[in-house]
């Protein structure tokens, strides 16, 4: 008989799910689903996954077997270590499977050359030597000491120019609106993060939600919460605004890295750790709008994609691109040619081949960014606060739409409007000052606050530290930030890059 040894995550199709499989539907909520996992395992096998709409990942033991999935986008993390006796551990905390006996710390510093480009951790390795990734759309078995990896679930496109926009909207409106029934169960209240943005003023505006939750900060160009308030306003919502300084931002980076257990130089991701931490001074559940971006071609980026071409395959690596080879070969202590970013992605674009440039880069970024970056700091950073995240359009119903949407609906080199479909049937229920508000992006105002004698006084530290010299060349690394201080601001992504994960390895190589 299976046993579920750790799962996190929220099933949404529950209710077919407890009448085909069994389960009693009374149960409460942990009870009920850690049930649905084992029947479901029990039913199904490797191919479960197919059966469930949600976020999920977890591992089970089958006799001496033992089984673990994750879901289609990854949107909780799982990681496995083979010992040294050829035993598996596995969690979906790394922090938990260092506690275990087997484990050998060792730092796999070629993952800093990918770090350096990306700024977050790609692909199936992870910073702690011998520590993998299981990837999205994955499942693992382990037993009579084989370890055996299969893939479940790849994304697949497939144009299909029969429908108007007007209907392509009609047929997302009509799926995200019926999702929302599943997001929120009978007893459970939510709260909504909120910006200035199309995607959490949609899901907004389909939830009953009462309370939103919006961050600001005292330099109006890079405060969106005013918009937020009015959209709350609008919608006839209550907004809580949580202002966020300088000092609190810096403070908070050494929480942030450590609950991150990988280094993230996404500046975003300290703004959100701090989003939860007051979200969940009064609710214990929130909606957030993680996904659309990607399965709708919302990212400005992705105008260029005709003009790119059949190139990207040389180039594009995902959402972030830092520092090209030939500077961080100059900045590097230790630098191989065979540790490359665009090794990453090189069978993405085999199972693109054919297809048009936006869905290549929409892929890569799925397969490769949500699940590195975005997902990975929405799990981390409301775990760690108590908090928990439920995000409406992450969903196979809604990528399904998205899969099947022409290229055209997306996103076109000759307008500034992305994500038109979208946005279209978010203008069902929004007005189109809203639905179609320009993207702005998370801004942060660290790109300043970096240059500021009164709060980079850790960053001076960390990059003139012997830890820094350990992996990088002081001059060359004094050079890029002397150069940000100068006034070149497009420096403060390789600043901060640098920083994040001298903070990460401080925290997990020097204090503990």
């Amino acid at each position: 008989m299976a046993e579920l040894k750790e799962y996190r995550g929220h099933i949404r199709n529950w209710k077919a799910l407890c009448s085909e499989l069994g389960v009693d539907a009374a149960l409460p909520r942990s009870e009920r689903e850690q049930e649905i996992i084992v029947r479901a395992y029990e039913t199904w096998g490797r191919t479960m996954a197919d059966h469930i709409y949600g976020m999920f990942a977890f591992w089970l033991t089958d006799g001496d077997k033992i089984f673990a999935l994750r879901d289609q986008f990854g949107t909780k993390p799982f990681y496995y270590y083979v010992t040294a006796d050829n035993s598996l551990l596995c969690s979906l905390s790394i922090r938990t499977i260092m506690e275990q006996d087997g484990f050998v710390k060792e730092l796999n510093e070629e993952m800093l050359q990918i770090y350096m480009t990306l700024t977050y951790v790609a692909g199936e390795d992870t910073f702690f030597k011998g520590v993998k990734k299981l990837m999205p759309g994955h499942w693992l078995e382990f037993a009579n000491g084989e370890l055996e990896l299969g893939r479940y679930w790849t994304p697949q496109f497939k144009a299909d120019d029969s429908k108007s926009l007007e209907d392509w909207a009609d047929e997302i409106h009509s799926t995200v609106k019926g999702i929302f029934p599943e997001v929120l169960e009978e007893g459970e209240t939510a709260e909504s993060f909120l910006s200035g943005g199309v995607d959490s003023s949609y899901v907004l505006a389909l939830s009953d939600c009462k309370v939103t939750d919006s961050c600001g900060y005292d330099d109006e160009r890079f405060d969106e919460s005013g918009l937020a308030k009015k959209t709350a306003e609008l919608l006839g919502r209550e907004n809580n605004r949580c202002l966020i300084t300088p000092e609190q931002y810096f403070d908070i980076v050494p929480y942030v890295m450590y609950n991150m257990e990988q280094p993230l130089g996404d500046a975003s991701a300290i703004v959100f750790a701090i989003a939860c931490r007051a979200t969940a001074e009064h609710t214990r559940i929130c909606y957030s709008g993680e996904g659309s971006d990607e399965f709708f071609g919302g990212y400005n980026m992705y105008r260029n994609a005709e003009r790119y071409g059949d190139n990207l395959k040389t180039f594009y690596v995902g959402n972030t691109n830092i520092m090209k080879e030939d500077e961080k070969k100059r900045i590097l202590q230790h630098y191989s040619d065979d540790v490359l970013p665009i090794k990453l992605v090189e069978g993405i674009y085999k199972e693109t081949e054919g297809l048009d440039p936006l869905t290549k880069m929409s892929d890569v970024d799925i397969q490769i960014w949500l699940e590195g970056d975005i997902y990975l700091n929405v799990d981390k950073m409301s775990t760690a606060a108590g908090l928990e995240i439920r995000m409406p359009l992450t969903d196979m119903r809604v990528f399904d739409i998205a899969s099947r949407l022409p290229s055209k609906y997306k996103v076109t080199a000759d307008s500034e409007t992305n994500k038109i479909a979208f946005r279209t049937a978010a203008a069902k229920v929004l007005p189109d000052e809203i639905a179609f508000r320009k993207k702005l992006g998370f801004i942060v105002p660290i790109r300043i606050w970096l240059a500021d004698e009164r709060y980079n006084s850790d960053v001076r530290r960390l990059l003139g530290s012997d830890i820094a010299a350990r992996f990088f060349k002081p001059d060359e690394i004094a050079a890029i930030f002397d150069d940000y201080i100068g006034g070149n601001s497009d420096n403060w992504r390789k600043v901060w890059t640098i920083y994040t994960f001298l903070v990460w390895y401080e925290e997990y190589f020097v204090k503990r």
